[in-house]
């Protein structure tokens, strides 16, 4: 897919319909473009946009993931001290660089990175960086408004430009809100590649389509527009819908919009919800408009839990290239859209495979993730550190209950005294570790282990870790 054969007018259409010129204006100026000098670079993770986060366990220790992304020179801010030992290893064992921690004290909610680095000393610190490097680049996680925010806040107390290196928060929101992601994508021709699906403003306008879908669906799913990780996801069997009256089916609808905090008036979708084992996500890179096409980074199996199908980790696809590529191809398409619309920066894809992967199959486009992610991030880093390509591995959360009160330090002894600690400069052992931030006091830390291929991967995770971690295997 090229721009030239993009629907252009199509493309238009839709920015019209959603305002985006007008809302471009006031920022396009100080989006990041290659054609800017080397700048300090500030890394923050706040994950503060996504509905419903605070219930994850030790998310507010997720803002370390951005460390991985950071590089010599650059800055990470974060308002939750590091785990002790996590900056010796990221800068001294994986070899990423000296960089500058900037610990801001939280204001709104620890997730809300941006606004703590709006004040006190960490503002104080970030704009003295600024005027003396003559600017900086913001690379955000995503790029909610709150970023835009603290980069005029910077500029202005600094006199240098800030830029940030991120979607225009218009162009975030069609990505990550799939209502307007649904209507993007009939926009420019590829709804084929979607479920059915209804959307309603109103309680009882829900229960009506979850009875019409219902009809013709084994099941049906509610979804909230702008969540993660199935967490504004409810899913119903249609059979045991339909055996309930109307009054029960409006009940439910109720409960749902209950329990997800629901703003009254906001779209809320009802859709067919596929029976499919298989959920890859694709991983693409969307540059500037004018600096090339959008470029693929990678196809991902997504390990996924429960019948929400809630994200655990990924692995480097298996499927077949016939299936690849067509995954590939729709991803590029969307992207190559987003980025007429002001989309620039990591950007993700979550489909449904149906169908035999080896003859007749389909695939459905489930939502984007116009952010950095759980998926994402680990390939990153594995790119940064594996040399010769990127290796069979598998990303994924572990939290298990003896790991509670374990210092990270001891866990990095624990693996190396194994010989199963990787180590870039030899390129030797198994585990890379990141994201742990919660392990102290959750049990829980990101792992990703690395394989001869993907059986090996496996072994390792399921079987070679427990081992190397003193812990009972699950």
């Amino acid at each position: 897919m090229t721009h030239s054969s993009l629907d252009l007018d199509a493309c238009r259409a839709a920015a019209d319909r959603w305002a985006l010129d007008h809302n471009h204006s006031d920022v396009r100026a100080r989006q990041w473009h290659s054609a800017l000098p080397p700048l300090p670079i500030l890394h923050l993770e706040d994950i503060s946009g996504i509905p419903f986060v605070e219930g994850v366990a030790g998310v507010e220790h997720y803002q370390h993931r951005a460390r991985v992304r950071a590089g010599e020179g650059d800055l990470f801010a974060s308002s939750t001290a590091p785990a002790a030992g996590y900056e010796s290893y990221c800068k001294d064992h994986l070899g990423l660089g000296e960089v500058e921690c900037v610990l801001a004290l939280p204001t709104q909610g620890a997730t809300a990175v941006a606004a703590a680095c709006s004040q006190g000393s960490a503002f104080d610190t970030l704009s003295a960086r600024a005027r003396d490097a003559g600017g900086m680049i913001l690379h955000p996680y995503m790029g909610i408004e709150a970023v835009w925010a603290l980069a005029q806040k910077l500029e202005d107390a600094s006199a240098q430009p800030v830029h940030v290196l991120a979607p225009t928060p218009p162009a975030l929101w069609v990505a990550n809100d799939k209502q307007l992601l649904d209507e993007l994508v009939r926009h420019i021709g590829l709804e084929d590649i979607l479920v059915e699906t209804r959307s309603s403003q109103t309680p009882e306008g829900l229960a009506e389509a979850m009875r019409e879908l219902a009809g013709r669906h084994a099941r049906i799913g509610l979804k909230r527009t702008r969540c993660a990780s199935a967490m504004g996801n409810e899913v119903h069997r249609s059979a045991e819908l339909l055996a309930q009256p109307p009054s029960h089916t409006l009940a439910l609808a109720r409960a749902f919009l209950d329990r997800t905090q629901w703003p009254q008036g906001e779209r809320v979708l009802v859709v067919e919800w596929a029976t499919t084992e298989l959920s890859p996500s694709t991983q693409l890179w969307v540059p500037p408009l004018g600096e090339g096409e959008p470029r693929l980074d990678g196809v991902f199996e997504q390990l996924l839990y429960g019948e929400e199908k809630m994200f655990l980790g990924s692995r480097p696809s298996t499927l077949p290239a016939g299936v690849n590529r067509a995954l590939a191809d729709a991803s590029l398409q969307i992207c190559a859209a987003f980025q007429q619309l002001g989309y620039m920066g990591r950007c993700s894809f979550d489909f449904l495979v149906l169908g035999d992967v080896h003859a007749d199959f389909s695939i459905k486009l489930t939502e984007c993730n116009g952010r950095w992610g759980g998926t994402s991030t680990p390939m990153h880093l594995m790119d940064r550190l594996v040399r010769g390509g990127r290796p069979a591995y598998i990303a994924q959360d572990v939290i298990h209950p003896e790991l509670v009160g374990v210092q990270f330090e001891e866990i990095l002894a624990r693996t190396r005294a194994a010989g199963e600690l990787f180590d870039p400069a030899t390129q030797q052992g198994r585990f890379v570790y990141y994201n742990v931030g919660p392990l102290l006091t959750r049990g829980k830390l990101d792992v990703i282990a690395i394989g001869q291929d993907p059986a090996d991967a496996h072994e390792a995770m399921n079987v070679v870790l427990a081992r190397v971690l003193g812990i009972e295997q699950g």
